[in-house]
Protein backbone atom coordinates (compact mmCIF):
# COMPACT_ATOMS: atom_id res chain seq x y z
CA UNK A 1 0.00 0.00 0.00
CA UNK A 2 1.33 3.44 -0.96
CA UNK A 3 0.42 6.16 1.53
CA UNK A 4 1.68 9.49 2.85
CA UNK A 5 4.47 9.04 5.36
CA UNK A 6 3.85 9.66 9.02
CA UNK A 7 6.48 10.82 11.54
CA UNK A 8 6.05 7.40 13.19
CA UNK A 9 7.59 5.93 10.00
CA UNK A 10 10.85 7.80 10.60
CA UNK A 11 12.70 4.88 12.28
CA UNK A 12 11.95 2.51 9.39
CA UNK A 13 12.82 5.12 6.77
CA UNK A 14 16.06 6.02 8.56
CA UNK A 15 17.01 2.34 8.74
CA UNK A 16 16.42 1.92 5.00
CA UNK A 17 18.31 5.06 4.07
CA UNK A 18 21.15 4.47 6.52
CA UNK A 19 21.74 0.96 5.16
CA UNK A 20 22.22 2.51 1.71
CA UNK A 21 24.54 5.16 3.17
CA UNK A 22 26.69 2.60 5.01
CA UNK A 23 26.80 -0.19 2.46
CA UNK A 24 26.45 1.26 -1.04
CA UNK A 25 27.55 4.03 -3.34
CA UNK A 26 24.03 4.66 -4.65
CA UNK A 27 24.18 7.77 -2.50
CA UNK A 28 27.31 9.86 -2.06
CA UNK A 29 26.20 10.80 1.45
CA UNK A 30 28.46 9.38 4.14
CA UNK A 31 26.70 10.68 7.26
CA UNK A 32 23.75 8.65 8.49
CA UNK A 33 20.44 10.44 8.98
CA UNK A 34 18.78 10.75 12.36
CA UNK A 35 15.21 9.65 12.87
CA UNK A 36 14.33 13.17 14.09
CA UNK A 37 15.63 14.63 10.81
CA UNK A 38 13.51 12.19 8.80
CA UNK A 39 10.44 13.08 10.90
CA UNK A 40 11.10 16.78 10.23
CA UNK A 41 11.40 16.16 6.49
CA UNK A 42 8.14 14.25 6.51
CA UNK A 43 6.35 17.11 8.25
CA UNK A 44 7.90 19.67 5.89
CA UNK A 45 7.29 17.83 2.63
CA UNK A 46 3.83 16.26 3.05
CA UNK A 47 2.02 15.27 0.93
CA UNK A 48 5.18 14.71 -1.12
CA UNK A 49 6.70 12.10 1.19
CA UNK A 50 5.33 8.63 0.52
CA UNK A 51 5.97 5.17 1.88
CA UNK A 52 5.24 1.70 0.55
CA UNK A 53 3.92 -0.42 3.36
CA UNK A 54 3.76 -4.19 3.10
CA UNK A 55 2.79 -6.88 5.59
CA UNK A 56 6.36 -6.78 6.92
CA UNK A 57 6.64 -3.00 7.33
CA UNK A 58 8.02 -0.12 5.25
CA UNK A 59 9.46 -1.49 2.00
CA UNK A 60 10.39 1.84 0.44
CA UNK A 61 9.87 5.58 0.30
CA UNK A 62 9.85 8.38 -2.24
CA UNK A 63 9.88 12.14 -1.79
CA UNK A 64 10.94 15.31 -3.52
CA UNK A 65 12.37 18.65 -2.58
CA UNK A 66 13.68 21.74 -4.32
CA UNK A 67 15.92 21.23 -7.33
CA UNK A 68 17.65 24.60 -6.98
CA UNK A 69 16.79 27.76 -5.14
CA UNK A 70 15.01 30.72 -6.68
CA UNK A 71 11.61 31.29 -8.28
CA UNK A 72 12.82 30.30 -11.73
CA UNK A 73 12.89 26.67 -10.58
CA UNK A 74 9.48 26.67 -8.86
CA UNK A 75 8.11 24.02 -11.24
CA UNK A 76 11.03 21.57 -10.88
CA UNK A 77 11.72 19.14 -8.04
CA UNK A 78 14.48 16.62 -7.37
CA UNK A 79 13.22 13.30 -6.13
CA UNK A 80 14.63 10.55 -3.94
CA UNK A 81 13.47 6.95 -3.94
CA UNK A 82 14.71 4.00 -1.91
CA UNK A 83 13.28 0.48 -1.98
CA UNK A 84 14.49 -2.23 0.37
CA UNK A 85 16.53 -4.85 -1.52
CA UNK A 86 14.14 -7.59 -0.37
CA UNK A 87 11.33 -5.73 -2.16
CA UNK A 88 13.11 -5.19 -5.49
CA UNK A 89 11.33 -6.48 -8.59
CA UNK A 90 7.86 -6.39 -7.03
CA UNK A 91 6.63 -3.11 -8.59
CA UNK A 92 7.00 -1.11 -5.39
CA UNK A 93 9.33 1.48 -6.89
CA UNK A 94 7.03 1.98 -9.87
CA UNK A 95 3.99 2.35 -7.58
CA UNK A 96 5.82 4.87 -5.39
CA UNK A 97 6.88 6.93 -8.38
CA UNK A 98 3.43 6.87 -9.99
CA UNK A 99 1.90 8.23 -6.80
CA UNK A 100 4.72 10.77 -6.34
CA UNK A 101 4.14 12.00 -9.90
CA UNK A 102 0.41 12.37 -9.17
CA UNK A 103 1.21 14.40 -6.04
CA UNK A 104 3.74 16.49 -7.98
CA UNK A 105 1.23 17.34 -10.70
CA UNK A 106 -1.30 18.43 -8.08
CA UNK A 107 1.47 20.54 -6.52
CA UNK A 108 2.18 22.36 -9.81
CA UNK A 109 5.38 20.49 -10.56
CA UNK A 110 6.11 20.06 -14.27
CA UNK A 111 9.49 18.31 -14.15
CA UNK A 112 11.12 15.76 -11.85
CA UNK A 113 14.89 15.44 -11.74
CA UNK A 114 16.84 12.45 -10.49
CA UNK A 115 20.52 12.35 -9.63
CA UNK A 116 21.71 8.74 -9.78
CA UNK A 117 25.18 7.35 -9.14
CA UNK A 118 26.61 6.02 -12.40
CA UNK A 119 27.49 2.81 -10.56
CA UNK A 120 23.80 2.24 -9.76
CA UNK A 121 22.91 0.38 -12.95
CA UNK A 122 19.62 -0.90 -11.51
CA UNK A 123 18.59 2.63 -10.53
CA UNK A 124 19.45 3.98 -13.99
CA UNK A 125 17.50 1.18 -15.70
CA UNK A 126 14.54 1.72 -13.37
CA UNK A 127 14.37 5.42 -14.19
CA UNK A 128 14.59 4.73 -17.91
CA UNK A 129 11.74 2.20 -17.65
CA UNK A 130 9.47 4.74 -15.98
CA UNK A 131 10.09 7.45 -18.56
CA UNK A 132 13.10 9.42 -17.34
CA UNK A 133 15.69 10.54 -19.88
CA UNK A 134 19.37 10.98 -19.19
CA UNK A 135 20.20 14.65 -19.60
CA UNK A 136 23.77 14.84 -18.34
CA UNK A 137 26.70 13.26 -16.55
CA UNK A 138 28.91 15.00 -14.06
CA UNK A 139 32.21 13.12 -13.97
CA UNK A 140 33.88 12.53 -10.60
CA UNK A 141 31.65 14.93 -8.61
CA UNK A 142 31.00 12.41 -5.84
CA UNK A 143 33.32 10.47 -3.64
CA UNK A 144 32.76 7.47 -1.44
CA UNK A 145 34.75 4.47 -0.28
CA UNK A 146 37.96 6.10 -1.54
CA UNK A 147 36.73 6.49 -5.12
CA UNK A 148 35.46 9.36 -7.24
CA UNK A 149 32.02 8.72 -8.69
CA UNK A 150 30.03 10.11 -11.60
CA UNK A 151 26.53 11.51 -11.15
CA UNK A 152 23.94 10.91 -13.87
CA UNK A 153 21.15 13.47 -14.16
CA UNK A 154 17.78 12.25 -15.40
CA UNK A 155 14.64 14.22 -16.16
CA UNK A 156 10.97 13.52 -16.70
CA UNK A 157 8.37 15.95 -18.00
CA UNK A 158 5.16 15.35 -16.07
CA UNK A 159 3.12 17.64 -18.33
CA UNK A 160 3.50 17.97 -22.06
CA UNK A 161 5.58 20.92 -23.09
CA UNK A 162 3.71 24.04 -24.18
CA UNK A 163 2.56 24.49 -27.79
CA UNK A 164 5.84 26.17 -28.71
CA UNK A 165 8.07 23.43 -27.34
CA UNK A 166 9.68 22.56 -24.03
CA UNK A 167 10.86 26.14 -23.43
CA UNK A 168 7.38 27.67 -23.43
CA UNK A 169 5.29 27.98 -20.32
CA UNK A 170 1.71 26.66 -20.28
CA UNK A 171 -0.71 29.40 -21.31
CA UNK A 172 1.95 31.63 -22.88
CA UNK A 173 2.16 30.07 -26.36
Amino acid sequence: MIRPADPADAPAIAALQNRAIRETDITFTTEEVAEADIAARIAQRLPAFLVAETGTGIAGFATYGPFRSGPGYAFVREHTIHVAPAAWGRGIGRALMQELERVALADGVDILIGGVSATNRDGLAFHTRIGFTETGRLPAVGQKFGRRLDLVLLQKFLRPAGPDGPDSLPGTG
